[in-house]
């Protein structure tokens, strides 16, 4: 850590070192660490900001409004409750940290879920050790899918993103949840990588949840 800290904002030839680069010329030479290790590390031993101090506030507040209203209050309900009592907030501020207490209102309908964990399915290990900044891309390709609600109905979306530049490979759509969508997403991410001249995957994890959905039921698997 103090390396880096020490060396993070040297510059050679005009160009600033980083974070990033350190880290991945770190783990290339057996010292594997991912940036996220380095910010965690460094926001530990900081004063929190007053951001965070307020964040801590206004989760109180924000519980008790919860609570007072048998705990059916979504974010815009808590928000306009806050205001009223002369606590001003944004609203993008109440979803925010509501999210971080887990905290939701009551639905309406029927709701959606898109994963649903098989205990008869065989388990692997996590290979990617919740490591989601890999050094180089093609090496943790992560995959998904969720739902988006629309005046004709539900809509699914799959989609493949490389861990290392956070950028969607492959993505499909559509009106049902069959093995075909994240299949199709996949084979689109593999498409989209030969096309830029990447011919050897071999090595590379392909990393998603353990549901038991379109056939996906290992957390994570090597592509060959």
């Amino acid at each position: 850590m103090r390396f880096i800290a020490e060396h993070a904002d040297r510059t050679d030839g005009g160009l600033r070192w980083g974070v990033e680069p350190i880290c991945r010329v770190l783990s290339e030479h057996g010292c594997p660490i991912a940036p996220s290790t380095y910010y965690d590390a460094r926001a530990a031993v900081q004063q929190p900001s007053r951001r965070q101090l307020r964040d801590v506030e206004l989760k109180v507040e924000i519980r008790r409004v919860h609570e007072e209203n048998y705990g059916v209050y979504g974010a815009r309900k808590v928000w306009l409750a806050l205001n009223r009592d002369g606590i001003p907030v944004a609203r993008c501020t109440v979803e925010r940290l509501m999210r971080e207490l887990d905290l939701a209102g009551a639905r309406r309908g029927k709701r959606h879920r898109t994963t649903r964990p098989d205990p008869a399915a065989a388990r692997p290990v996590d290979l990617v050790s919740r490591d989601f900044n890999p050094p180089a891309p093609n090496r943790t390709w992560v995959a998904d899918f969720t739902y988006v609600p629309t005046w004709s109905g539900m809509v699914y979306v799959a989609f493949v993103l490389d861990a290392y530049s956070r950028r969607i490979l492959g993505w499909r759509a559509a009106t049902s949840m069959r093995t075909s969508l994240v299949l199709d997403a996949l084979e689109q991410a593999v498409w989209a990588r030969t096309r830029d001249g990447v011919t050897d995957l071999s090595g590379l994890i392909h990393h998603h949840d353990a549901g038991s959905r379109g056939g996906l039921n290992r957390s994570s698997q090597h592509l060959s």
